[in-house]
């Protein structure tokens, strides 16, 4: 027999509003009858995804995670936020430096033939051969490209040429709604998606600045809360399963699932996380599409037994404590079936900030670093890309590495149509240019040693098998 709550239990009602996902045996008949537990425990069924075997519920029971993981069936469960849901806590993306108009004004006089006009001041482009490779190939048509991510302008003028309205979708909450629009950023200050695409396919049209593979189709999959920025795991599994169902052939990630930086699978609720997150991206993984993600900006060693996080959970107070990442996977960036982004700057040297891990970084991407100025005309060695309301502006951080290696594969799908997610994955490796570890690094330059790099010039913990390389994307 289950083990389930008496018909006539009381069942408490007098905590938080929160949200839960609780993972069962694949199959209908499992899901359906745990739904009705679910109700039995004081909790509302938000959306079940079958396939997986993901259910997202509501509940104000304290003790609805400890009640439901003793349910038959029920293979982990547990809370995505701390933070009752509309909870006001933020989620630092990074500063974010506008172009003006005299900004926007020099870069197009600068601009040569057949360069986008602010195309001079895209020296991330020029690292990986990006420029050069769109005159081979710049994409087709029948690659989409999913940015998962704060939602995405499509009324940008470098991007409207390329955005796909029928594959995109507002995610928040973990339910898709795909009515006209959803996908946009909620405020202005939720520029990350915008920017991120951009990067990947932002149009040759003569308008502002060019992306990777500025022939192929961009699809939004809006998945942080409005007012915070937060990606909690419901809206993620939702991102992922999304995509698989609707034809998107490579996904961007430059985000952590929050509120946990990293996911100790000892614990029962961020457990449950890991398992949701890493069953959508099977799922996606086994419909073909290929997925990225950025490694994050905290200058970790993620291959290390150790690692001090300061910042869970961030949707209510932070507590510091010390894990070990083979245990506590940062999501989805750590999860299997990933491809993992480090970030480098206009020196192709690691990004001080930029987490790093032998094992554990697959490829290295252009993120920027603002510390090593660019021999460009505003000097700037952050990644320039477009913004909500028609603008460009520069970012810097692991999220911009990661849309130049999705806008890689994005090529290698559009040269490989066949390929599966494995065999494209194998390309990407191959392609890049190996990078050697530094004798010794001080990312910062203040005379100290910051990280310590490992492995051999095939790869390491730096570089992973090394910068993409988007000219041999298309030539090799």
């Amino acid at each position: 027999m289950p083990n389930a709550v008496a018909a006539d239990a009381p069942v408490a009602a007098d905590g938080p509003l929160l949200s839960y996902v609780v993972n069962v045996r694949a199959g209908h008949g499992t899901s359906a009858a745990v739904q009705k537990e679910i109700g039995r425990a004081g909790g509302s069924v938000v959306i079940a995804y079958d396939r997986i075997g993901v259910i997202v519920a509501h509940s104000k029971n304290p003790d609805f995670g400890k009640t439901i993981r003793a349910v038959r069936g029920v293979q982990s469960a547990g809370a995505t936020r701390t933070a009752p849901l509309a909870a006001s806590a933020t989620d630092e993306t990074g500063t974010t430096q506008a172009l003006s108009a005299a900004q926007v004004a020099r870069a197009a006089g600068s601009a040569a033939a057949g360069q986008e006009p602010l195309e001079p001041n895209q020296w991330d482009m020029r690292l990986i051969g990006a420029d050069r490779a769109n005159a081979i190939e710049d994409g087709s048509r029948k690659v989409t490209v999913g940015v998962i991510d704060t939602g995405v302008d499509d009324t940008h003028p470098d991007l409207a040429p390329n955005f796909s309205p029928a594959q995109s979708a507002n995610c928040v909450g973990g339910k898709p709604d795909a009515s006209f629009g959803a996908w946009r950023p909620s405020e202005a200050a939720a520029d990350h998606g915008t920017h991120v695409a951009g990067t990947i396919a932002a149009a040759r049209n003569g308008i502002g600045v060019a992306g990777v593979a500025p022939g192929v189709r961009l699809a939004a999959i809006k998945v942080a809360d409005p007012g915070t920025q937060i990606f909690y795991t419901e809206s993620v599994v939702c991102g992922f399963v999304w995509a698989a169902d609707h034809g998107i052939d490579v996904t961007n990630n430059s985000y952590y699932s929050d509120p946990w930086y990293m996911n100790c699978v000892t614990d029962a609720d961020q457990k449950a996380l890991v398992d949701s997150i890493s069953r959508a991206i099977r799922y996606a993984r086994d419909k073909g599409v290929t997925s990225v993600a950025s490694a994050h900006n905290f200058n970790d060693d993620l291959a290390s037994d150790s690692v001090v996080d300061t910042s869970s959970p961030d949707d209510s107070t932070p507590v510091e404590r010390t894990v070990d990442p083979s245990e506590c996977p940062i999501a989805p960036e750590m999860l299997p079936g990933i491809v993992t982004v480090s970030s480098v700057g206009v020196t192709q040297q690691k990004a001080y900030y930029s987490n790093y891990g032998n094992g554990v970084i697959d490829v290295a991407g252009p993120g920027g670093d603002g510390l090593k100025p660019a021999d460009t005309p505003d000097k700037n060695g952050r990644v320039l890309s477009t913004l909500p309301g028609g603008g460009w502006g520069y970012k810097q951080g692991t999220s911009m590495a990661a849309p130049h290696v999705t806008g890689v594969i994005a090529l290698l799908k559009s040269g490989h149509p066949k390929a599966t997610p494995g065999q494209l994955e194998a390309l990407l490796k191959k392609q890049a240019d190996e990078q050697t570890c530094p004798a010794s690094y001080d990312g910062d330059g203040d005379g100290v040693v910051d990280a310590v790099c490992e492995g051999g010039r095939q790869h390491n913990g730096f570089y992973g098998n090394g910068i993409v390389n988007a000219l041999k994307a298309v030539t090799k």
